[in-house]
């Protein structure tokens, strides 16, 4: 088990705390409708500083990258960010991540908690172009500040002008006292705000910070329950449910970061795929009939025929009914599709919807 730096200050404010892709993790502080509502409607702040982080440097650094991922990194200035994958060898993908471009020669990779040691060496094995790489996991804290009232708690604390910082952008900066921090705006909520790279040392200092500056916005501490929830709400892929090591892009409707301008590992497969038409598709859906779908809950047509199974699900705290996302065959794709979602040996009745749900 791996443990944040915060850790100690997790467990003193009550968290629940749970194993999560190795770390010690706060799943919930106080109720996770409060929580959710509270980045929905405010502010709150998630340490999430179990993600990895590589860098990359070097004249090559650009060719690594675009062998392996998906997206055409070559798109990108300085300042910007960009959502990608790693496709592997058999047609599914190793991780999905964010490429930050810092200069024409030095990358950043943010890539998930669970697959850091994977993602390392699937890069490292593909690195025949001598680019100086770099762990910088252990050494980094990182707290999204989400919510729209995030902008507001941050810009008390930082000479940055937070306003003009566009949507998958970032840059570097000093805030509450603390310098050469990441500043950027990808967020996982679909609420605005920001997400606050800083090294281990400060990582204290900047989370007492935030929340004397937001403690007039009611600024609350939020765990992956509700990180979960909110980004389920905005049709958001989470690693290991919407997408796996089995799983195309295409299938999985990121065609929209899977560019054929460029070759990339395995990039035949899925061009195939796009060509011919995926056999099956991650759809979102909604429950007509009362009921919460959860992971791997079997999705059937009407005769009772198995079509597909759920990957993520909840009670959606802002509609307050049952949503979900899964894979289905494609003749089932289409919107307004009536399926059944299997929940105690009963078909409860669902239809597909367009996502984002909010």
């Amino acid at each position: 088990m791996k443990y944040v730096t915060l850790n100690d200050l997790h467990a003193a404010l009550g968290a629940k705390m749970i194993e999560f892709a190795g770390y010690n993790m706060p799943v919930l502080y106080t109720n996770l409708i409060q929580e959710h509502l509270a980045v929905r409607n405010g502010v709150g702040v998630f340490d999430v500083s179990h993600m990895g982080e590589f860098k990359l440097v070097g004249e090559k650094a650009l060719d690594l990258i675009q062998l392996v991922t998906s997206n055409d990194a070559s798109k990108l200035t300085d300042g910007k960010v960009q959502y990608s994958c790693l496709p592997n060898d058999n047609g599914g993908i190793v991780d999905d991540l964010l490429v930050y471009r810092y200069s024409a020669t030095e990358y950043y990779l943010v890539v998930n908690a669970s697959n850091i040691e994977k993602d390392w060496n699937w890069i490292s094995q593909h690195n025949t172009f001598g680019v100086e790489m770099t762990n910088m996991s252990d050494d980094l804290s990182l707290f999204a500040v989400q919510g729209p009232d995030a902008i507001k708690v941050i810009q008390k604390l930082t000479a940055t002008d937070l306003s003009v910082m566009e949507y998958y952008t970032f840059t570097t900066g000093s805030v509450a006292g603390c310098d050469h921090i990441i500043i950027s705006n990808t967020g996982y909520t679909g609420a605005g705000g920001f997400e606050l790279y800083v090294p281990n040392a400060d990582a204290k200092k900047l989370w007492d910070a935030l929340f004397e500056a937001g403690a007039e916005f009611g600024i609350l501490p939020i765990g992956l329950g509700a990180r979960d929830t909110l980004r389920l709400e905005k049709g958001f892929c989470l690693y290991g449910h919407d997408i796996n090591d089995e799983t195309s892009p295409i299938e999985a409707g990121l065609g929209w970061i899977t560019k054929f301008t460029k070759p990339f590992i395995n990039h035949e497969h899925h061009k195939a795929i796009k060509d011919a038409g995926a056999t099956k598709k991650l759809v979102g859906f909604e429950m007509i009939d009362r009921g919460i779908p959860r992971q791997h809950y079997l999705i059937k047509d009407a005769d009772g025929n198995t079509i597909g199974e759920v990957t993520s699900g909840t009670q959606s705290p802002s509609l307050n009914k049952g949503i979900g996302m899964g894979y289905v065959s494609a003749a089932h794709s289409k919107l307004d599709t009536e399926i059944f979602i299997e929940i105690r040996d009963k078909a409860i009745k669902a239809k597909v919807v367009k996502m984002p749900f909010l």
